[in-house]
C-alpha cells in the first residue's frame, strides 16, 4: 500500500514531458497494464464512450506534425502515443446503449423503460446535453478521466507522460478518416497523449496555494 507522502511525492514526479528519450520503450506487459487501467477507468453512467488508438505507424507521425504543433517532439521521441477518441451521439435511445447492455452488462435495454428514461432525465434537465456538441463534450470529459488514469499509473510504474490538445481537430480528424481508422459518424478526437521515459530535468511544481483553491463548508 503506498502512503499519503508516497502518494504526494509521485504527483510531484508526474511532469507533462515535452523531451522523451527515443531509446527507451515500454515493455510489453507494462503498456498493457496502463492500457488496462484505461479499460478500467470509470465514466459517466458507466457508459465507456470512448476509444483508444495507439499510433505506431511512422509515416502517419510524420503527417501528424503538421497538424498537431502540440505534439512535434512527443510524436519523435514518446514510446507510446494514443489518441483518444469520444463517442458521438450517446443517448437514452442510442444504439450503442443498447449494444453496451447486451454485450458487457448482459442485460436487457429497453429505451421506453425506467431506466432509460433517467437517463434521459439525467442528460437532458440535469446536464443540459441537448445537442451533438454537448453530448461529443460529456462523452470528451470522460476521455480524460481515462487518460488521467493512465497518466497517473504510468508515474507509479516509472514512466512519464503528456497530454496534448494542440492540434487541429477538424485537420486530424479528416486525416484518420481518410487513413480509414476513424469513423467521424462515430467518433471524434477528444485529446491525445504521449507516454514514455522522460529525457530532461523535472521542473519544481508551480501551483495556486492550497488556500486559494480549496475551501470547507460546514
Amino acid at each position: 500500500m503506498v502512503n499519503r507522502e508516497e502518494v504526494v511525492a509521485l504527483q510531484h514526479q508526474r511532469y507533462a514531458t515535452k523531451k522523451f528519450d527515443p531509446t527507451r520503450r515500454i515493455s510489453d506487459e507494462d503498456w498493457a497494464a496502463l492500457v488496462e487501467v484505461g479499460r478500467l477507468a470509470p465514466s459517466s453512467l458507466g457508459f465507456e464512450p470512448w476509444k483508444m488508438l495507439l499510433l505506431n505507424n511512422k509515416e502517419m507521425k510524420q503527417d501528424l506534425k503538421s497538424m498537431a504543433w502540440g505534439a512535434v517532439s512527443m510524436l519523435d521521441g514518446a514510446s507510446h502515443f494514443v489518441i483518444y477518441l469520444a463517442r458521438k451521439g450517446v443517448n437514452y435511445e442510442t444504439p450503442y446503449i443498447e449494444k453496451l447492455m447486451q454485450e458487457v452488462r448482459h442485460r436487457s435495454y429497453d429505451p421506453d423503460s425506467a431506466y432509460a428514461h433517467r437517463i434521459k432525465s439525467f442528460q437532458e434537465s440535469d446536464a443540459k446535453l441537448n445537442d451533438e456538441r454537448s453530448l461529443f463534450d460529456w462523452a470528451s470529459k470522460q476521455t480524460y478521466i481515462q487518460m488521467t488514469n493512465m497518466m497517473n499509473a504510468a508515474v507509479l510504474m516509472g514512466m512519464d507522460s503528456c497530454p496534448i490538445e494542440g492540434f487541429d481537430k477538424d485537420k486530424v480528424e479528416a486525416y484518420l478518416e481518410e487513413k480509414g481508422v476513424l469513423d467521424t459518424s462515430e467518433f471524434g478526437v477528444s485529446v491525445m497523449c504521449a507516454f514514455g521515459y522522460r529525457d530532461e530535468e523535472i521542473k519544481p511544481k508551480v501551483r495556486w496555494n492550497t488556500e486559494s483553491i480549496y475551501e470547507v463548508i460546514d
